[in-house]
């Protein structure tokens, strides 16, 4: 499975953003998928997930703000991310799963730079 992610960038405080994550290969077996960001010198730490069946996670210091869609026919999962803060800069990664959660199985995407900043 690959994992192609797009949508990063540039945007001040108070604006937003929409990230893309499509997969490709074997995606029959994808069940999970989530949005996971990694700050420099900071752990990483998952953003939002969604299950095939449309179940899905928020982080705490999202909510509200994030939400994640999902296209089972694109194999594509999506990140609306409004009132983005500085806070919220950081390289975000996508990954996909065949269990209904995160394991050790999961597939990475290769990251997109998230900076928010005026």
């Amino acid at each position: 499975v690959q994992l192609q992610a797009s949508g990063g960038g540039l945007v001040q405080p108070g604006g937003s953003l929409r990230l893309s994550c499509t997969a490709s290969g074997m995606i029959s077996s994808i069940n999970f998928m989530g949005w996971f960001r990694q700050a420099p010198g900071k752990q990483r730490d998952m953003v939002a997930s969604i299950t095939s069946d449309g179940s899905t996670y928020y982080a705490d210091f999202v909510k509200g703000r994030f939400t994640i869609s999902r296209d089972n026919a694109k194999v594509t999962v999506y990140l609306q991310m409004n009132s983005l803060r500085p806070g919220d800069t950081a390289v975000y990664y996508c990954a996909a799963d065949p269990r209904t959660y995160y394991s050790s199985r999961a597939y990475w995407g290769q990251g997109t730079l998230v900076t928010v900043s005026s």
